[in-house]
């Protein structure tokens, strides 16, 4: 029978795209109450607070942080935030990666666990160019003769401050984002890894 409500349509594709009861589930093996575990949730949490603080600091432009006391304080919160989520981030990968987390099936989780790493180092990088400051004008500078050296300086400008804003506050958070949306849904679709010398649990 077709669905009639967005409700009923919303229940249907998230068990479509999640086993029942995983996409928000109660329970947990009792394995993933070692800390290990816990790094990949704090990772979310940490990219929570940067959106958000990357959101309020883009509000008032590229630089209304040096001037206010309220932008040092979200500025501080934005950047603090960034290296608890490369510590969390680095953590994680490589606690999947002594566990071996690609075993079951789930290759295609710790393929897109990797990308989201790669996409989140070039999105703070393009973070230290728009700081409009001697640090970004260094670092630019510096950027632009080994982009150049690899041939790809055409495409990617770090001298050109709008074009950096437009890849840290729009295009690489988007796919950061997304790339993460994937990321979760796998963990859900395939379950979190088990230790090397555990069992899968039976479904």
């Amino acid at each position: 029978m077709t669905s009639t409500t967005w409700t009923e349509r919303l229940r249907a594709r998230i068990e479509h795209t999640v086993p029942p009861g995983e996409a928000l589930p109660d329970h947990q093996p009792a394995y993933v109450s070692s800390w290990i575990y816990v790094f990949g949730v704090l990772t979310l949490a940490a990219f929570v607070v940067i959106v958000v603080t990357g959101c309020v600091l883009s509000l008032g432009g590229v630089d209304w942080w040096h001037t206010s006391t309220t932008g040092h304080y979200v500025n501080s919160l934005h950047l603090w935030s960034v290296e608890l989520f490369f510590f969390f981030m680095v953590i994680h990968l490589w606690g999947k990666f002594w566990m071996a987390a690609w075993r079951g099936g789930r290759a295609l989780t710790w393929v897109t666990g990797v990308v989201a790493f790669l996409a989140s180092i070039g999105t703070a990088f393009t973070g230290y160019l728009i700081q409009t400051n001697f640090d970004s004008q260094w670092i630019s500078t510096q950027a632009k003769d080994g982009l150049n050296s690899v041939g790809i300086g055409a495409y990617f400008n770090v001298l050109n401050t709008a074009q950096m804003v437009l890849f840290h506050v729009v295009l690489l958070p988007i796919a950061v984002g997304l790339i993460t949306v994937a990321h979760v849904i796998l963990v859900r679709r395939k379950g979190v890894v088990p230790p090397i010398d555990a069992q899968e649990p039976v479904a």
